[in-house]
């Protein structure tokens, strides 16, 4: 089963690494803010629908994005 706090510590490092805020990258996304920091936190699961909106607002293909999180669930 895919953990959302996985999921979200990956999501979470990637705003990072590109020095965007919540408020950029959930703007970006159209969705909002506290409901991307959920994200991040592991307390909600993104849809289909906001992983897609969330991976191009972090500028990355959504087949980047699921790469970086299956490399981090191999990684455990």
């Amino acid at each position: 089963m895919l953990d959302a706090k996985i999921v979200g510590a990956v999501i979470q490092r990637c705003r990072e690494r590109r020095r965007l805020s919540q408020e950029v990258v959930s703007g970006l996304a159209g969705i909002g803010r506290t409901h991307l920091s959920a994200i991040e936190r592991g307390e909600r699961k993104p849809t289909l629908e906001t992983f897609f909106r969330l991976s191009d607002a972090l500028g990355m293909t959504p087949s980047a994005l699921m790469k970086e999180i299956e490399d981090a669930v191999n990684a455990q």
